[in-house]
């Protein structure tokens, strides 16, 4: 589900005796895969008008960095990528050099096809389970620090979705996403009392 961008010896060697440029080969590989889910949020932002790169990576992390992990380095990569599969168009560079990214009619084609999509299963992977799954190798106190630290950023966060669900009180959309998160963090506050219970904490 990721655009691919390493290719085997076997494959480059190959390509060298049928004198096939390596780089257009990638390109039409990459053209063949599914969008990601990554690549596929960037277009979805795209369609409220051009960003650049730098607004994009702010965007995502403001809009979807709480549930979907995003880096810089992917932003920048997932453009470039899509920029040569001509889902998207560059423009000219602004200030400090940042170019503008605008949606194609393909790009609009392909993040019609990936929102129709059934999306995958979700993965937990909570750090703070792992700890507790091994709590019995770690001294009570220390363990007790350890989930009073999450708690009380478990209680922070919820106090800002619930200041994000006001501000964005008129979008029903982000409203239906705000209340995953808001449900989410009361229902692992309440674990944290399920714990404390559980090992005398």
């Amino acid at each position: 589900m990721t655009f691919h961008c390493g290719m085997s010896l076997i494959t480059m060697i190959d390509m060298t005796q049928w004198n096939v440029n390596p780089d257009r080969a990638k390109d039409r590989e990459m053209d063949e895969r599914p969008l990601n889910a990554t690549a596929a949020s960037l277009l979805g932002f795209l369609h409220e008008g051009s960003k650049t790169g730098w607004d994009l990576v702010v965007t995502a992390q403001e809009r979807i960095g709480k549930f979907w992990s995003i880096t810089t380095s992917q932003v920048y990569r997932e453009l470039a990528a899509m920029e040569r599969a001509g889902l998207i168009e560059a423009g000219e560079r602004g200030a400090r050099e940042r170019k503008p990214y605008t949606l194609t009619d393909e790009g609009r084609r392909a993040f019609a096809e990936w929102i129709e999509r059934e999306p995958g299963q979700e993965n937990i992977r909570y750090p703070l389970l792992l700890t507790v799954a091994f709590g019995a190798h770690l001294p009570p106190e220390r363990l007790a620090a350890m989930l009073d630290s999450h708690r009380a950023a478990h209680e922070s966060q919820l106090a800002e979705y619930e200041r994000d669900a006001a501000v964005h009180g008129s979008n029903r959309f982000a409203l239906a996403t705000l209340d995953f998160g808001i449900v989410y963090e009361r229902a692992v506050l309440d674990w944290f009392d399920l714990v404390e219970d559980r090992l005398g904490q």
